[in-house]
């Protein structure tokens, strides 16, 4: 049975491009990008028997339904990557692509996430991967391309902290703002925080980001994989630690195989050691 459905991000509407396509990771992640696109669009369609918005999320009954092997691939697992909390060898990878201008980003951000990192995170078992995924304008971009900088004085954790404290967004994200909460987040040195804002290598990586979020079908935020399993909107937070769990065990039959975490044949195994 899926999870409890919660709200998705509020208007405006997610910017969507109709023009773009799955990016070919192959036939599995065309499937895949079927559905998250399907339930990225749950995520965001009214509910008219109730007069609300719904959020869903794909997580069932059977541990590994909804789960696409292409799609746990777009873990990175680099050591250097600075948008990244946890262990590069972790079992599960969590993959978020957010908007800081999105108020379901933050909460998930605020009420869910710092759990999360509390639970699973700290004993080894889950990575978070930060993908900026700005939909909402110019200043969502702006706001990902600030955070980029930040992360490249190794404080993009504490940035994301100070861009969504409750209240924040409303101010906005001009380049004053922004300044500001780079000084709040210990940014050391602002004038290169400044530079770094506005230069193409924060531009190429936030539009990396991007274009993999609308390759895979995400169309609103935030959207998860974990362990490659689709999850749309800011769902209840046992919707995350039931995905998080499942993905773990999993990882550990295919470790107890002779595979590891990401499923590949561990050295001992293809030697018969």
């Amino acid at each position: 049975m899926p999870a409890s459905p919660s709200k998705p991000s509020p208007k405006p509407s997610p910017r969507k491009r109709p023009s773009r396509k799955p990016l070919v990771y192959g036939v599995g992640v065309v499937v895949a990008a079927a559905l998250f696109g399907y339930v990225s669009y749950r995520a965001t369609a009214p509910d008219s028997s109730a007069g609300s918005s719904t959020a869903v999320a794909d997580v069932t009954a059977g541990p590994d339904e909804g789960v696409y092997p292409e799609l746990a691939k777009l873990a990175r697992r680099d050591a250097d990557d600075k948008l990244a909390l946890g262990r590069a060898d972790a079992p599960v990878v969590l993959i978020e692509y957010a908007d800081f201008k999105c108020g379901y980003c933050g909460k998930f951000a605020r009420d869910t996430e710092p759990a999360l990192v509390k639970k699973y995170v700290d004993n080894g078992t889950l990575r978070i991967e930060w993908r900026n995924f700005p939909i909402f304008g110019a200043e969502s971009e702006a706001a990902a391309r600030a955070s980029w900088a930040a992360g490249q004085q190794g404080r993009f954790w504490e940035f994301h902290r100070a861009a969504y404290a409750e209240g924040v967004k409303e101010k906005g994200f001009g380049k004053d703002r922004l300044k500001a909460l780079a000084r709040q987040a210990g940014v050391p040195d602002l004038d290169r925080f400044v530079r770094d804002a506005d230069g193409t290598a924060a531009a190429s990586a936030v539009s990396k980001d991007q274009e993999q979020g609308y390759g895979i079908g995400a169309t609103s935020t935030p959207s998860f994989l974990i362990n490659g399993r689709p999850i749309a909107g800011a769902q209840p937070p046992e919707t995350f630690t039931r995905a998080i769990d499942e993905a773990a065990e999993r990882a550990k039959n295919l470790g107890s195989a002779g595979q590891d975490a990401q499923g590949t044949a561990s050295p001992e195994a293809s030697t018969g050691k």
